[in-house]
């Protein structure tokens, strides 16, 4: 297990075994991931840490570089010892394990299941070529005592620049907590927040609409999208509105 456990066990989430009780809960639950990968350009996968196994892994070429999905989820994480470079290897350890030291810190109740990590990383596809992606985790079931059982994961293209960009949020929470990668330290922050008029430019920017459609769908000038995207860009501290769309949706803005 070695490098495996690394990069995503944590002896304080070990799980010895689990109560019929809580089994009876997984009855059908991977045709819910099945069905939900269907609706998706993402890949999905979901972790069983009992087993310290991938349970499921979606048919999606993103993320299997070259592989079929059912030889990904044989692998399990030596998937990613193979595919991902050192450096990124060494982030992926530093993130597991501070992951986990948040985790555990959690009061032990369902709203652990609230909680989400996002995080980029690079792998290395079929043709020798590094592409950066996000990646992002969330609970799905714990143990009766609180420990993370299965995780949903999904998979997709970052519109960041290099890996770590690590971020913890909880659902309907205005705060997010950022890793800190040399202090390992989790910082919080407070959400940005936009205006109706940001958030209706951003939708509409994702629609793949110009400008000049914008202001005219709006009822403004093209200068007045353009003022409010560049106080969107000072907000989120981004260059463009690719990387501000990307903010936008990993933090559940629009």
């Amino acid at each position: 297990m070695g490098n495996t456990k690394k990069l995503l066990f944590s002896d304080k989430n070990r799980i010895e075994n689990v109560t019929e009780k809580e089994t009876v809960r997984l009855e059908n639950y991977l045709e819910v991931a099945q069905s939900l990968s269907r609706l998706t350009y993402e890949s999905l996968y979901v972790i069983d840490y009992k087993e310290m196994t991938f349970e499921y892994v979606s048919d999606n070429p993103l993320f299997l570089c070259g592989h079929t999905a059912e030889e990904v989820r044989q692998m399990g994480y030596n998937f990613y010892l193979k595919h991902v470079p050192a450096d990124d290897i060494n982030l992926l350890e530093i993130i597991n394990t501070e992951g986990f030291n948040f985790f555990d810190k959690l009061p032990n109740n369902d709203e652990r299941k609230l909680y989400t990590i996002s995080y980029d990383f690079h792998l290395i596809n079929e043709k020798g070529k590094p592409m950066l992606i996000s990646h992002k985790l969330t609970p799905v079931f714990l143990t009766d005592d609180g420990k993370l059982w299965k995780s949903l994961c999904i998979v997709s293209l970052s519109d960041n620049q290099q890996s770590g960009n690590v971020i913890i949020s909880k659902q309907s929470s205005n705060i997010i907590w950022k890793l800190d990668l040399k202090r390992k330290e989790w910082i919080p922050e407070e959400k940005q927040k936009l205006s109706a008029k940001e958030i209706e430019i951003l939708r509409l920017y994702k629609q793949g609409y110009s400008i000049n459609q914008i202001a005219e769908k709006i009822f403004v000038s093209a200068d007045t999208v353009k003022y409010h995207r560049r106080k969107i860009f000072e907000n989120f501290g981004v260059n463009n509105i690719t990387e501000a769309l990307f903010y936008a949706m990993n933090n559940k803005l629009i």
